[in-house]
């Protein structure tokens, strides 16, 4: 079960992902190319053993926020990651227009 607790973001720009651990050796990541302004995010993995239990919004939570913070837009390439933006009106405005 997930505890109500802040998740910090690590951004690796080299590799082109934003990380949040969730527990202690285990880390759900986002990856991403970028374009300018637009982070286009292609792929998004929570650790097999937490599937289920809803890390996936802890981390689309947490790295969204991070993005707005960095001042970019999103193209959701990645399904998950488009269907959690259609559920969470308040993340369309991250939405770039391409």
């Amino acid at each position: 079960m997930i505890t109500k607790r802040e998740y910090s973001v690590e951004h690796d720009t080299a590799k082109q992902q934003y990380r949040v651990q969730l527990q202690p050796e285990l880390w759900a990541l986002v990856s991403y190319t970028k374009q300018d302004k637009v982070l286009y995010l292609n792929y998004s993995e929570v650790p097999h053993e937490l599937r289920g239990q809803g890390y996936g919004s802890v981390l689309m939570e947490a790295v969204l926020t991070q993005i707005e913070s960095d001042g970019y837009k999103v193209v959701p390439v990645c399904s998950y990651i488009r269907c959690y933006i259609g559920r969470h009106e308040r993340w369309v405005p991250l939405l770039a227009d391409v």
